[in-house]
């Protein structure tokens, strides 16, 4: 089924179409197949609702120990380090997440985002590009594509 909606991603042009194919994925991802599992990434998620992301963060870090190959737990404890500042953290946990699933649009968004604010440009222009091969009309995707591309060209660096 997953394999299925990542082929209809590909396709999709709509944003509708792509959001719904998304979500899709999302809902596939959620889910370990361990109800105690599951409802353990509940307390977390909510914990980052609530913006208590210490909680979420030891919430997710408990599910990573009882299940490392739960990469939804590795992506969920990679963006409450982001939202901390803490890009180091949340880069360390998107590897994880995307030796896990390489075509986890989410991570790639989220590396490329980080790597943009660092000033690698040139690193989150090939992140964006892999991100192009699982949803080639993502919205937004070409305009940061483009904008790297230029700052890339015109050799800016930085501050």
């Amino acid at each position: 089924m997953l394999n299925d909606l990542f082929a209809r991603l590909r396709l999709a042009t709509a944003p509708a179409e792509i959001e719904a194919l998304q979500n899709g994925i999302w809902q596939l991802w959620l889910h370990s197949g361990d109800g105690a599992l599951d409802k353990e990434m509940e307390v977390g998620m909510r914990a980052m609702q609530a913006d208590d992301l210490a909680l979420a963060i030891r919430q997710f870090t408990k599910i990573i120990l009882l299940n490392p190959d739960f990469t939804e737990a590795w992506n969920k404890r990679a963006t409450a380090h982001y939202v901390r500042g803490e890009h180091r953290a949340s880069l360390a946990d998107i590897a994880e997440t995307l030796r896990r699933e390489p075509r986890h649009f989410g991570a790639l968004w989220g590396r490329a985002a980080i790597l943009r604010e660092l000033g690698d440009y040139r690193h989150a222009l090939s992140t964006l590009n892999t991100l192009s091969t699982v949803c080639p009309s993502l919205p937004g995707l070409r305009a940061q594509q483009l904008s790297l591309q230029e700052r890339l060209e015109e050799g800016e660096t930085p501050a």
